[in-house]
């Protein structure tokens, strides 16, 4: 059920995006020394942004996994509760949707 506080309270499978990473790592690594050894510096250079890219986010992921449950709840950390709104009035209108005309 939805409750309109997901941004704020959303928890992310930290160990999911490290795996994913370390993925991510070996396939940057093997695609910047092949393309290095193969003569092609352009693609070996952008294998190599993405390597760094990879690299800032598995440190990050990592970085978030060691500070504990706050960032990476087990099965004992209940959800977080979602905020409670006491606004008295009926919710926002939503805009229509933008049209393009033609002339």
């Amino acid at each position: 059920m939805r409750t309109g506080s997901e941004p704020a309270t959303a928890r992310s499978a930290l160990r999911m995006r490290f795996w994913l990473s370390v993925w991510g790592l070996v396939w940057t690594v093997f695609g910047t020394t092949a393309f290095a050894l193969a003569g092609r510096p352009g693609w070996a250079a952008a294998c190599g942004v993405l390597w760094l890219v990879v690299t800032v986010d598995l440190i990050m992921i990592t970085r978030h996994i060691r500070q504990g449950p706050h960032y990476q709840p087990g099965r004992d950390i209940p959800p977080y509760r979602p905020p409670e709104d006491h606004s008295p009035g009926p919710p926002p209108k939503r805009r229509p949707p933008f049209r393009h005309r033609h002339p």
